[in-house]
């Protein structure tokens, strides 16, 4: 009788050779190289690179405008080689010829419609009462300053050659591509923040070392950023190979990770001690909305972080904070005037905001999703309009607002913003508070009843969670952090007027949420610092003035993009990473460091990766590395 033989799976897999490189897909390339041109064209029509064009970021002869011409064809050459994952997540390797080739074809793409854009503004058609931001310069910059066919040559060959770099580092090691990709960001930031190191050297008494560096009010000297290039480059390259792997970070909980964290925030207490006498005051200004938007950021985070209630009328809690102060401490309140001290109000002021959030979270007790989001829209609106409002005038002020706000009394002397450095101290230690109670809601009784809430309600319920009673007390826990942000910033700008509590600043704090990471503190103070801080608020500016008539486009697509590509955030919890990317876990599980399928635990992990991503969190926030209370 014939005996078949099956033989072992991981035997005959681990001698599999590596999966072939694919062909040039010249479909890929097109379309991604489509549309880096409608990108490209987009920027060109609108005048960002015009506008950002007077900002030079390595001394003399690179741009900001340049960068963000230069970065359209070199990303879009990267993608157009990038092979997407196989159906059971394996990734072929890329050969030269998809990745040089695709990207060669990508970057003659990307050309096509900054070259029609160039024939328009040459021709006699004239488009700028339409597009205001067509003008000769702009042919002059996409062209390199080229005449004729001259100009479409340049524009042509800058595409192309831009394209193969990017199809080119599609080739290196990832170690080596990370590592580049790292010390190109951290030049260009530091090229960006020339002010910054201006004031910090200068306090170190290191301004000759700020006049090697840079170029006062402009950026880099390009030697200077070649060296440090290539300096950040290698540091990165070597602290890459002591990263641990992507599984491997989403499974690390206990001491190792607490250890870690708590390195972070001693260093991170020691520079927010110094940093404020080490900067000028327009940059102690600019920290001081930073921390404001972090302190209602971290209220709303509690809320859409750790309920999964979806809140676009948080900017109510931080109006009723600042008109609340206004009306306690004010000689000029229209209305009710006890001119209470500072210190004296602000309990008042969280109870009142307490309330708020009862107020508002008692009718969408029953609301889910979309019908939540639209409720508490609704109520924003309708704050913003009885502020403004005859009926509420002698009470608020109405379109004149509250003035005469006085500071905040510590020790012998008042804050408030004509001394930003003790505006920004008093911010940090609200922040700080703000951060404390929101750790340890987490780990909390209630905080575990939020995350089980956000995870599925009706099976919270069924398990015997009070949803009423954690959605309640989720809008007051956010409504009381963020009116700590309202009572600062009236203390801060003396006054209070209804167009600082428009609809758009709810829109913003949620924007810095997500961006930033929902559910973990680090990523929404991140958030605040990257969007606050470079891009400014709704009528805030930021450390970058160019962008103040394109922030809410960046907001937009930053969004967008965020939402497609990294959900979990910038910074996510471990929690948040494993609810969003415990399919992709799991299936790598089963490939082993080389990407060959095989069932050998030993190789790949995946006994531990099964057991660690499937089961359920544990009590307090042991996902997140702390201790359960």
């Amino acid at each position: 009788m014939a005996t078949t033989t099956t033989p072992t799976t991981s035997a005959a897999t681990s001698s599999a050779p590596a999966p072939a490189a694919p062909g040039v897909d010249v479909a890929r390339a097109v379309r991604v190289g489509a549309i880096g041109s409608v990108a490209l064209a987009f920027v060109a029509a609108i005048g960002m690179l015009q506008t950002f064009d007077n900002r030079v970021v390595f001394v003399p002869f690179l741009s900001l405008g340049d960068v963000i011409f230069f970065a359209v064809p070199l990303v879009t050459g990267y993608l157009a080689g990038v092979v997407p994952p196989g159906p059971m997540g394996g990734t072929p390797r890329v050969s030269a010829a998809r990745a040089l080739l695709g990207a060669a074809i990508a970057g003659v793409v990307v050309a096509a419609l900054p070259a029609v854009l160039i024939a328009t503004l040459r021709s006699d058609l004239d488009l700028r009462r339409t597009f205001p931001n067509l003008s000769p310069g702009l042919a002059q910059i996409l062209t390199l300053g080229q005449e004729g066919a001259a100009g479409y040559l340049a524009l042509l060959a800058v595409c192309v050659g831009l394209a193969l770099v990017g199809g080119a580092l599609l080739l290196t090691e990832e170690r080596m591509r990370r590592a580049v990709v790292r010390g190109v960001e951290i030049v260009l930031v530091l090229a960006l923040i020339e002010l910054i190191a201006r004031q910090f050297l200068g306090n170190l008494g290191l301004g000759a070392l700020h006049q090697r560096l840079y170029v006062t009010n402009s950026g880099l000297r390009w030697l200077p950023a070649v060296v440090l290039f290539v300096l950040f480059t290698a540091v990165s390259y070597v602290l890459a190979g002591r990263r641990a792997s992507a599984r491997e970070r989403m499974l690390r909980t206990g001491p190792e990770r607490q250890r870690r964290s708590l390195i972070v925030t001693l260093v991170l207490a020691a520079a927010l001690l110094v940093m404020p006498m080490l900067v000028g005051s327009i940059v102690n200004e600019l920290f001081v909305n930073v921390g404001l938007f972090m302190l209602m950021a971290l209220g709303l985070n509690i809320i859409v972080g750790y309920s999964g209630l979806l809140d676009l009328g948080h900017v109510t809690f931080f109006a009723v904070g600042a008109y609340g102060m206004a009306v306690l401490t004010s000689p000029a309140s229209p209305g009710f005037a006890p001119e209470l001290g500072w210190w004296l109000a602000l309990p008042i002021i969280v109870a009142m905001a307490a309330a708020a959030g009862i107020f508002v979270g008692t009718p969408v007790i029953r609301l889910r999703g979309d019908y939540l989001a639209i409720v508490t829209l609704g109520f924003a609106a309708i704050l913003e309009r009885l502020f403004i409002s005859d009926w509420l005038r002698p009470y608020f002020g109405g379109a004149q607002g509250i003035r005469r706000i006085p500071g905040v009394s510590v020790g012998a002397t008042t804050v408030s913003g004509t001394d930003p450095r003790a505006m920004l101290y008093l911010t940090i230690g609200f922040v700080l508070v703000a951060v404390y109670v929101s750790w340890r809601l987490q780990g909390s009784r209630i905080g575990r009843a939020w995350a089980a809430l956000r995870e599925d309600e009706t099976t919270a319920q069924a398990m015997g969670v009070d949803t009423t009673k954690a959605k309640l007390m989720a809008f007051v826990a956010g409504a009381m952090i963020s009116s700590f942000a309202g009572a600062l910033f009236a203390a801060k700008v003396g006054s209070v007027f209804p167009n600082s509590f428009e609809l758009l600043v709810s829109i913003v704090i949620l924007v810095i949420v997500i961006v930033g990471g929902m559910g973990h503190i680090p990523g929404v103070l991140l958030g605040a610092v990257v969007l606050i801080g470079i891009l400014g608020g709704p009528r805030l500016p930021g450390l970058l003035q160019e962008f103040q008539d394109y922030k809410m486009l960046i907001y937009g697509t930053l969004l967008v993009y965020m939402m497609l590509m990294k959900p979990e955030g910038l910074l996510p919890s471990v929690r948040r990473t494993r609810e969003l990317h415990q399919e992709e876990f799991l299936q790598d599980a089963w490939f082993d460091k080389k990407g060959h399928f095989t069932d050998d635990p030993d190789a790949t992990g995946a006994e531990v990766a099964v057991t660690e991503a499937s089961a359920p969190p544990i009590a307090g926030d042991a996902a997140d590395g702390t201790e359960p209370r």
